[in-house]
């Protein structure tokens, strides 16, 4: 209610509880069954944890409750919802067999390994730092996806990135983590010598980073590794 974005408070938290149980109930019809893994938390239907995306697009709609599950519907055949909606595919049947009961999504195969690729190549000293912290970049990234950087990013920016990822690509999503890194590569630096990395990238706001700002230099990103990337992504259903 603080971003002023709905009417009535009582209405809209119904509407949202029902959207999500929609969602739920949806996504469950396409899940496969819980002996195919040893995972406890692959073992239930219901996906573990808050589903910002349909919340963020509940948001987006005004909580309108049509407008929000008619959009999360249509959406949820397009690859791209594969990134940004994670609970879409929570033991998915499009989902390769040893990639589903591994637990593990996309967002951490596919985006960010693609995202330490550009790192490594073009960032090697922020690459550096997180080998030298012993801690997965791609883990930093799936924190901040799987929240759809809500407490990490304005609202106006939440909205700039799903938007770009979806008009623009889905590769924008590797380009957007690369560029937050970059914009954050002196802070990057500093709690490495301190220590606290790990923790500052986890607790810590993504202060001065404004999307549109940084378009150009993901354009960039996009001509030198779209061929790559974007091929990669889009072989969600594949082993």
């Amino acid at each position: 209610m603080h971003l002023k974005l709905l009417n009535s408070g009582s209405d809209a938290s119904e509407n949202l509880t029902h959207l999500l149980k929609q969602c739920g109930h949806y996504l469950q019809q396409q899940q496969r069954g819980g002996s195919y893994s040893t995972l406890r938390f692959l073992r239930t239907k219901t996906y573990p944890g808050f589903d910002w995306f349909a919340s963020t697009i509940f948001l987006l709609m005004n909580g309108n409750l049509d407008r929000s599950w008619r959009f999360l519907y249509q959406f949820s055949m397009l690859i791209a919802s594969g990134y940004l909606w994670l609970p879409r595919l929570h033991r998915s049947v499009h989902m390769p067999t040893g990639l589903m009961t591994s637990g593990i999504l996309p967002v951490f195969s596919s985006t960010g390994h693609n995202v330490e690729l550009v790192l490594q190549s073009e960032f090697p000293l922020i690459y550096s730092a997180f080998r030298m912290s012993g801690y997965n970049v791609a883990q930093i990234c799936e924190n901040w996806l799987r929240q759809c950087f809500w407490n990490y990013l304005d609202w106006m920016d939440i909205v700039h990135y799903i938007c770009v990822c979806i008009l623009m690509g889905i590769d924008y999503q590797v380009y957007m983590c690369v560029a937050i890194l970059k914009h954050m590569q002196q802070d990057i630096l500093q709690h490495l010598q301190e220590q606290d990395l790990i923790i500052f990238l986890k607790e810590e706001p993504l202060r001065g980073f404004r999307v549109g700002e940084h378009l150009n230099f993901m354009k960039q990103l996009e001509k030198k590794f779209r061929k790559t990337i974007l091929s990669d992504m889009q072989n969600i259903s594949k082993p």
